[in-house]
């Protein structure tokens, strides 16, 4: 792709992005072209079809959703705070943009491994930035891998489900379902000890910010 060609297709994507986001994953190629002002022909050349195009859409967003989630893990916060800071991150993400989440997480009638399974692969990279960070920041014994792996995988998948549901049936606002997501994980996190932070280049050790409690509040926050 030439540089030329590289703002024209992002020009593209956003009318993508506003067409699904009105009419949900069943948008049409007609009405995409309608809302770039173009005609179908050139949607075609940039994108080869309509699961080309797609597939683009949903690689934007699933890289998106991807890089949040790891900076929000980054974050050097309290084990609580950081706790919460990643579930209102995931759910903010899929709040945002709920239609498009249906298109990354729901295949079309006919296409069962389509782009509706998008959203897979990024969750398997979800997983694995779970696992390196409490790796990184939590203290498990000898079993800590085995725990790390289980955990990144059981947190994601939980997550996942649950906000599935949350977002189609909004049984209650986002801080509280991160809050009670929170609640759930928080029994053996909030009891674990920190491992000692990584030194720093040039020799410096800064280590986040830890809770200093064996045991969570007894208000849950």
């Amino acid at each position: 792709m030439t540089a030329v060609e590289e703002p024209r297709r992002e020009q593209l994507l956003n009318a993508a992005d506003r067409v699904v986001s009105r009419e949900g994953p069943g948008a049409s190629m007609n009405a995409i072209a309608a809302e770039a002002g173009i005609t179908k022909p050139i949607l075609y050349r940039h994108f080869g079809d309509r699961g080309g195009l797609f597939q683009a859409l949903t690689e934007r967003h699933t890289s998106g959703l991807l890089a949040a989630v790891r900076t929000a893990l980054d974050e050097p916060l309290e084990r609580r705070e950081r706790v919460e800071h990643v579930l209102d991150t995931y759910l903010a993400g899929i709040e945002s943009r709920p239609q498009v989440y249906k298109l990354l997480t729901h295949p079309e009638a006919g296409d069962p491994n389509g782009v509706g399974n998008a959203l897979a692969p990024a969750l398997r990279q979800i997983a694995e930035e779970i696992t390196r960070a409490v790796t990184a920041q939590v203290d498990l014994g000898p079993d800590g891998p085995l725990l790390s792996e289980a955990w990144g995988r059981g947190i994601t998948g939980m997550v996942l489900a649950a906000g599935d549901w949350w977002l189609e049936q909004r049984p209650c606002p986002r801080a509280r379902m991160v809050q009670a997501l929170a609640d759930l994980l928080w029994g053996r996190l909030a009891a674990a000890a920190p491992l000692p932070a990584a030194p720093r280049p040039g020799g410096n050790s800064t280590p986040p910010p830890e809770t200093a409690a064996a045991t969570p509040p007894n208000n849950g926050e």
